[in-house]
C-alpha cells in the first residue's frame, strides 16, 4: 500500500462561487502511478466545501441561486456581531453544515470511478478568497 499527497491552490473571485476541480485531481490520480486504491479530497477551509454533481451551466446557476437563498447573507446572525476575522460570514458557516468538507473516490486500473455526469467542485461559500487550499491523498497500489 502506498499513500501520495498533492495540494491543490486556489483562488476564488465570488462570494459564492463553484469551481471545477476534476481535471486536475484527474491529472494528480494520472501521476501517480496507482491503479487501484482510494482518493480523498479534502477542503482544507469552515466556509469552503467539496461536492461531486453533475456539471451543467444551468443547474450551476441553480445551485448558485439555491446557495443564496437558503441562507441569505444579510440574515440576522450571532456571529456576525463580533467575527473572528472581520468577516461577515456566519451565513457561509451555515450552508457549510448542509455540505461535505471531502469526498472519497475509488479508483480502478488507474482512473476514477465516476459516474458519467459527475465531477468534481470546490464550492467557494465565503469570497472572493486569494487562497484557498485543497488536500488529495490517495491510498492505493500500482
Amino acid at each position: 500500500m502506498t499513500i501520495v499527497r498533492h495540494r491543490i491552490d486556489l483562488a476564488t473571485t465570488a462570494p459564492i462561487q463553484i469551481i471545477d476541480i476534476t481535471e486536475q485531481v484527474r491529472g494528480f490520480v494520472a501521476g501517480s502511478g496507482l491503479k487501484d486504491g482510494l482518493v480523498s479530497v479534502s477542503c482544507l477551509h469552515t466556509t469552503a466545501r467539496i461536492n461531486v454533481n453533475e456539471r451543467e451551466e444551468k443547474l450551476e446557476r441553480d445551485m448558485l441561486t439555491f446557495l443564496k437563498r437558503f441562507a441569505p447573507r444579510d440574515g440576522d446572525y450571532l456571529h456576525n456581531l463580533a467575527p473572528i476575522d472581520g468577516r461577515d460570514n456566519a451565513h457561509s458557516h451555515l450552508i457549510g453544515l448542509f455540505m461535505n468538507s471531502s469526498e472519497t473516490i475509488p479508483l480502478a486500473d488507474g482512473a476514477m470511478v465516476l459516474g458519467e455526469w459527475q465531477s468534481i467542485f470546490f464550492i467557494e461559500l465565503d469570497g472572493p478568497r486569494e487562497r484557498r487550499g485543497v488536500e488529495l491523498q490517495i491510498i492505493g497500489q500500482g
